[in-house]
């Protein structure tokens, strides 16, 4: 079994897409990505990119997604030395690579400053890699 850390943006591409998750991948994120993606859509809704009745229906498929929810006091603290190595502003980003880090074979995401902070850091995979078998 391969195991994906996958952020906000990715999430909402996989339910927007219809990504077909194949039975050997399983989805590991922190805590936040939902209420993250929650907080992508509403601001595509406001800025008129996507209807409310969309929008609600892509939240409720994305809750939908089979995924573990990391948050814990390891994941946390690798985040914090992650951000602190670097010089990061902020944790975001760093919490996604602590989760790679620590529970997963590689990170997969569609967001480009997402992707070029992880290299060196974590494994990078493309969106494909969750369809197929490993």
């Amino acid at each position: 079994m391969a195991r994906y850390v996958v952020d906000a943006p990715t999430l909402l591409q996989i339910v927007s897409s219809d990504v077909r998750i194949h039975p050997d991948h399983q989805l590991v994120a922190p805590n936040a990505v939902r209420s993250e993606a929650l907080s992508l859509l509403y601001g595509q809704v406001r800025r008129g990119e996507l209807g409310e009745d969309e929008a609600l229906r892509l939240h409720e498929r994305l809750t939908e997604v089979k995924m573990r929810l990391l948050g814990d006091r390891v994941s946390r603290r690798t985040a914090w030395r992650i951000a602190r190595e670097h010089g990061w502003d902020a944790i975001g980003d760093a919490e996604y690579l602590a989760v790679a880090r620590l529970q997963a074979d590689a990170l997969i995401t569609i967001d480009a400053t997402l992707a070029g902070r992880a290299e060196g850091i974590v494994p990078l995979a493309s969106l494909d890699a969750l369809t197929s078998a490993q």
